[in-house]
């Protein structure tokens, strides 16, 4: 990355309004509920193994909703089960709405909450430094392991804290999408490794394949709105292009030939699709279900 761009997680009142857009204009989370109504009530309905208490860890668990919605669905499979919640989640903001949400949301007295602002990198050094031992009946990461130095190393830690029937689940954007396609043209100008990876779950799966860990994964479809991002000055579409490169003011500050080559790749049918004179994205995002160490 060049010294004049900065990563947009640098400012956390830009990333977290860039990312507010980023999920009014995709598909995003609509594509998560869908996975988390349909497909994970079998995943939860294995982990539980008779027990009248379950471990959970949500690493990065942003403001909250997508994790009260798994426990919705955990709680229709396990009804009697309490639960001990650690969340793991490095900004004040998100934390403090979350903990807004569940104090408006009825019926969470199954659930013990303690709250973690810490990085993933932070809990891993906390844990090991209290030589915890306790185990995990499910943890997900979703969504972060692009803010952490060595993903790989990452998730074997947390994988490691599994119990014998719990799973990791890790949701990223797919190899397939227009991410997958944008990082793999622009990694060294747009990487700040750092600070973020541009991290697809092609590059997971390569390092779960390499330690034959065994895993299932899922697609989930899910596309984005960027028309704006093609209109010099506009205010939602620089803010969706800063998203899109993980760059802070990338319009401003990106050198012009990168700009333009950006802008060009994102109107290409690796990236996006036009319809009725929208461009529209390809998010398509992809579950890792990953099984304990063996």
């Amino acid at each position: 990355m060049s010294c004049a761009m900065r990563s947009l997680v640098e400012d956390d009142d830009r990333y977290l309004k860039s990312f507010q857009l980023f999920l009014e204009r995709s598909s995003e989370h609509k594509c998560m509920q869908d996975f988390i109504h349909g497909i994970l009530p079998d995943i939860l309905a294995s982990i539980g193994e008779g027990k009248a208490n379950l471990n959970m860890m949500g690493v990065g668990s942003g403001a909250g909703e997508i994790d009260l919605e798994m426990f919705s669905q955990l709680h229709l499979k396990h009804p009697a089960v309490t639960v001990d919640n650690q969340v793991v989640e490095p900004s004040a903001q998100q934390l403090h709405l979350y903990k807004v949400l569940v104090s408006q949301k009825p019926n969470l007295d199954y659930i013990k909450f303690t709250w973690n602002k810490m990085t993933a990198t932070e809990f891993e050094k906390h844990w090991r430094e209290n030589h915890l031992t306790k185990k995990m009946d499910f943890i997900h990461m979703i969504q972060m392991l692009y803010y952490v130095k060595d993903p790989g190393a990452t998730v074997t830690f947390y994988q490691s804290l599994l119990d014998r029937n719990g799973k990791l689940l890790i949701i990223l954007v797919s190899d397939e999408s227009g991410w997958g396609k944008l990082w793999r043209t622009f990694r060294t100008q747009l990487c700040n490794t750092e600070i973020s990876q541009c991290v697809t779950t092609g590059d997971i799966k390569a390092y779960l394949d390499s330690k034959t860990t065994s895993y299932q994964s899922y697609k989930l479809p899910s596309q984005m709105d960027i028309t704006e991002c093609f209109t010099e000055g506009d205010q939602r579409g620089e803010m969706l292009l800063d998203f899109l490169t993980e760059v802070l003011d990338f319009s401003a500050t990106a050198p012009p030939e990168l700009k333009r080559g950006v802008l060009d790749l994102l109107m290409t049918p690796d990236c996006s699709k036009e319809v009725d004179g929208r461009v529209i994205f390809n998010n398509t995002l992809e579950v890792l279900v990953v099984d304990p160490l063996q």
